[in-house]
């Protein structure tokens, strides 16, 4: 798969990532008011977020057809 997450992207992702990976180790241990099922989904949402964010790769993006990597489609990537 080709790069197709952006440098602004990836910094959003990566926030979004240790915000929803801190909520959810806080659900689980009880310190946040979440539902139990909360912390788990919050888990896989971080992960996901944190995984996109590493590898530069979307794949809902490549289903969707959306890049916001700001390299020209002739250059490597």
């Amino acid at each position: 798969m080709q790069t197709n997450v952006g440098a602004t992207d990836k910094r959003v992702r990566t926030a979004l990532g240790a915000v929803a990976g801190s909520l959810s180790l806080a659900t689980l241990v009880g310190a946040a008011p979440l539902p139990a099922t909360a912390g788990p989904v919050l888990g896989i949402v971080a992960l996901a977020m944190l995984g996109t964010a590493l590898t530069g790769t979307c794949g809902l993006y490549s289903v969707l057809g959306v890049d916001t990597c700001s390299v020209s489609p002739g250059d490597r990537r």
